[in-house]
């Protein structure tokens, strides 16, 4: 007689844990998990409650007006440039030495320019609608420009490039050109 039971082969399910424990361990060991580093900006600090902070108002002149509208066109001083031609803008810019009083400064002296660059603002105003990418490019050329005139201040004064410097004199370097950027979004 034949039992109403069928003799099924039994699966050893004991080791499956540990297998699975391995494959958890392998995967977070191996797993690369990216850092985004942003766009490093140092911010100015916090003005007191109550306190107004704008002892030091910012002559016209001294501030380098850039736009992007919502088409990602980009007017500096009123005027429609291309994304190329922004860092010699800027430079020129920076590095004017209006008032006399930079010695590094290789600029024209142009009195409808900045003064000199611990004096001159950057001021990038952008439409809510303003592609990210081209937000982006428009930062890195600002970006570029304070970048070649450091690395040309750190050439001549202490005949090294910018890698080679010391902290010390990496900081000189950025006392010499301050990376001011004031941002804002155009209302309309």
């Amino acid at each position: 007689m034949k039992s109403s039971r069928r003799d099924y082969p039994e699966v050893n399910a004991g080791s499956m844990a540990d297998i699975a424990f391995l494959l958890l361990i392998f995967f977070l060991v191996t797993a690369v998990i990216p850092k985004d580093k942003g766009i490093n900006r140092k911010l100015p600090p916090p003005c007191p409650p109550n306190v107004i902070c704008d002892d030091n108002p910012v002559h016209q002149r001294n501030i380098l007006e850039i736009k992007v509208n919502a088409k990602n066109e980009l007017l500096v001083e009123n005027e429609i440039i291309s994304i190329d031609e922004l860092k010699d803008i800027t430079k020129e810019f920076l590095t004017n030495n209006g008032d006399g009083s930079c010695d590094y400064c290789v600029g024209l002296a142009d009195k409808e320019l900045s003064d000199n660059p611990k004096k001159a603002v950057v001021s990038l105003a952008n439409d809510q609608e303003t592609s990210y990418d081209f937000y982006i490019k428009v930062q890195d050329e600002i970006t570029k420009a304070y970048y070649e005139l450091r690395s040309n201040y750190a050439t001549d004064v202490y005949k090294k490039s910018s890698n080679e410097l010391t902290q010390e004199e990496l900081q000189e370097v950025k006392k010499a050109y301050p990376f001011i950027l004031s941002e804002a979004e155009i209302k309309n």
